[in-house]
């Protein structure tokens, strides 16, 4: 397949992932926001899908293999957020996300943050010889060490002066000359020591942390538990800018794509499963309507 000299936009591709991708054009996308289809956890019936390879390796070997692909797609200021559970195999965990992560790194993406979604409402679990998993991994990889990345638009509300805060005395010590308890490491902060706390945080929050505890997501349609678009929304925000191009290469119920569309980004769409295509176009159009 050709590569094409223009991006067609807001769009579903319809096929292999890794076929599609070899026909996009070098340096095209912003961001990749994506949750590949898990080793052994489900089947969708199509001979060009990925997770039922015969060993681990060999799952490892395809997703490397098209994501040496994106990284020609994507911009030098680009980046890729790629969501990824883990699996069980005759008693053993198998490792996958951090499989995945090494040899992403292998083939030249920087890995930049490796994040923990924290899942409150995970389902409960009978077994009894190990905790209960209810996180996956969210891996940050960027292209390049220098990159597009808004801080400012996924900042956290702050913890010190509110009712969650652990700091011993909590929020008596606001205001008050001499009030911060630690003598180690603010020590030399005078901000702080004159009682002005507030010039030491951020007005708009503290930075986004690595642990995001939000709860899964479904879509009746689908049949299957999408993530989070809150969780999206964070990736799309952070590493996108607005105008920008978002790609999914296993767009699946189209979760990513509602959400670049909601936020004014543009999207991009690639799935195997013609079902899977024809969901997210739908859901496309009526989120468009619900906006309108």
């Amino acid at each position: 397949m050709a590569r094409k000299s223009t991006l067609k936009l807001n769009q579903i591709i319809e096929g292999d992932a890794y076929q599609i991708a070899s026909a996009l054009p070098s340096e095209s996308v912003d961001t990749i926001v994506t949750s590949p289809p898990y080793y052994l956890q489900r089947n969708y019936g199509s001979n060009e899908q990925i997770g039922q390879e015969a060993s681990p390796a060999t799952y490892v070997e395809r997703l490397t293999e098209l994501f040496r692909e994106l990284y020609r797609v994507v911009k030098p200021t680009g980046s890729a957020w790629i969501v990824i559970g883990d699996k069980y195999q005759n008693g053993e965990l198998l490792g996958m996300p951090w499989r995945v992560a090494l040899a992403l790194k292998e083939t030249g993406w920087r890995l930049r943050s490796d994040c923990i979604w924290h899942k409150p409402n995970a389902m409960p679990s009978s077994v009894k010889t190990r905790p209960t998993t209810d996180h996956e991994y969210i891996f940050f990889f960027t292209k390049s060490k220098e990159y597009f990345y808004d801080a400012d638009a996924i900042r956290e509300p702050h913890v010190t002066f509110s009712e969650k805060s652990k700091m011993k005395g909590g929020r008596g010590h606001f205001g008050k000359r001499g009030g911060t308890p630690e003598k180690g490491k603010n020590a030399g902060d005078n901000n702080l020591h004159d009682g002005r706390w507030d010039q030491a945080f951020h007005p708009k929050g503290r930075n986004k942390r690595t642990v995001w505890s939000i709860s899964l997501s479904k879509f009746r349609k689908a049949h299957f538990a999408v993530f989070p678009e809150s969780l999206v929304e964070n990736c799309v925000q952070a590493s996108c800018p607005p105008g920008g191009v978002v790609l999914d290469p296993f767009s699946g119920a189209a979760t990513t794509l509602v959400v670049a569309q909601k936020l004014g980004r543009n999207y991009l769409g690639i799935d195997c499963v013609p079902e899977y295509c024809d969901l997210g176009r739908q859901r496309l159009k009526n989120s468009e309507l619900d906006t309108q």
